[in-house]
């Protein structure tokens, strides 16, 4: 079943209440969360890079405002301001003063080269490959079965349709980041935090492989009829058939990664 965002909005919605936090920023919730105090400026960083890596926060946008981010985190703002002047010396921000000032992200992933997939892979190790790709494939799936199971209000439903348009109307060079944020809003919309936290570490351990290979169009448009499919049967309500879409998809993006391995 192919749907468009003006047959989302107005499909009949199964009605309960809709999670606050599920909504916003995608990946606001399972990145930008509360970090542990015993080692709040190293957390801090890898929350910031972790949202910086999945295009949480875009190349050339600004990271949310001090007091929010720090309340976000459940940090001092002189923690954040410490890690964001540690990002910034690594080349991943820039800070500007003033009335439009911030700390905007000017990291880009690296164009893919020839030989890039490998040395990613012999740096992760091949196990390890393997088990990112199983961890996957187990929380994603299970995301989009507990998502299919809930009753969505209409916001829920609108959010989910506007995702996959931003995925499927994507520019190359921006597809990844769109993609990122049509899987992440899939755990975000089901509420539970803890969900949506394995979301994104399962996709932030295959992301630097995937950012190796290059954007094909034929993948491209298989993905498109895929994530159609995903949020097809979550939207009707079909647990058994948004997981094997799911399935069916990420065993796709597999085969990719080993092809280009081979």
């Amino acid at each position: 079943m192919e749907i468009t965002p003006a047959e989302a909005s107005v499909s009949a919605p199964r009605t309960p209440a809709e999670p606050a936090r599920a909504v916003g920023i995608t990946g606001a919730v399972s990145l930008l969360r509360p970090v542990r105090a015993g080692n709040a400026f190293e957390e801090t960083v890898e929350r910031l890079l972790q949202a910086i890596k999945l295009g949480v926060v875009p190349h050339g946008e600004k990271l949310p405002p001090e007091r929010e981010l720090a309340t976000r985190l459940g940090i001092s703002r002189v923690t954040l301001r410490e890690a964001i002047r540690a990002l910034q010396e690594a080349g991943y921000l820039d800070v500007r003063r003033g009335r439009y000032g911030g700390a905007f992200v000017v990291y880009r992933p690296p164009s893919p080269r020839k030989g890039d997939l490998r040395r990613a892979v012999t740096r992760m190790g091949e196990d390890d490959l393997e088990d990112a790709l199983t961890f996957r494939m187990a929380v994603e799936c299970g995301a989009a079965r507990v998502l299919a199971t809930a009753e969505l209000s209409p916001r829920q439903r609108e959010t989910l349709a506007a995702r996959l348009a931003g995925v499927n109307d994507a520019a190359p060079a921006d597809y990844r980041r769109m993609d990122i944020a049509f899987h992440l809003a899939i755990a975000e919309l089901t509420g539970s935090p803890l969900l949506a936290a394995a979301c994104a570490d399962a996709r932030l351990r295959v992301t630097d492989l995937l950012n190796a290979i290059p954007v094909l169009r034929p993948n491209i448009e298989h993905a498109a009829a895929q994530h159609a499919a995903i949020a097809a049967a979550i939207l009707d309500g079909d647990p058994e058939a948004a997981e094997r879409a799911v399935a069916e998809h990420l065993e796709g993006t597999a085969a990719l990664l080993r092809g280009f391995l081979a």
